[in-house]
């Protein structure tokens, strides 16, 4: 099977050895995802929704780099460091996915990368055969 690692650029990717996305077959994995631009900026501080919008966003977009779409994908990891964060946090992962109905996680971690990061998402997707 062909692997095709997908980058976004970012210097981490680099020093830590990661793509943001890998496809081996028909089979995307999207690396853990956060709320941070191509600048290097946290966006939506303070609010889990807004971050878990762009987050979505930017996993969109790497889907699409990989070939898939987010019809494809099939599971959703999320960590969040407040689980009182969940609803706001269930509600935007619906807009994405409501129809889509991908098998999902949300747990509490004690912390991630940077204190102003309150949600951390990852996806499997499977591209159907054409």
């Amino acid at each position: 099977m062909t692997r095709t690692n997908i980058s976004s650029g970012t210097v981490w990717e680099e020093l830590v050895g990661y793509s943001r996305a890998v496809r081996v077959g028909n089979w995307v994995e999207v690396a853990g995802t956060t709320a941070v631009d191509a600048d290097g900026q946290v966006v939506g501080l303070g609010s889990a929704a807004a971050q878990t919008e762009f987050i979505l966003q930017k996993i969109e977009f790497a889907l699409q780099q990989a070939g898939a779409h987010l019809q494809d994908v099939i599971r959703t990891r999320i960590f969040v460091t407040n689980i009182a964060d969940w609803e706001a946090i269930g509600r935007v992962h619906g807009q994405f996915f409501r129809t889509i109905k991908p098998a999902a996680t949300m747990v509490e971690v004690q912390a991630l990368i940077s204190p102003q990061l309150l949600v951390e998402i990852e996806v499997t997707a499977v591209v159907p055969d054409a």
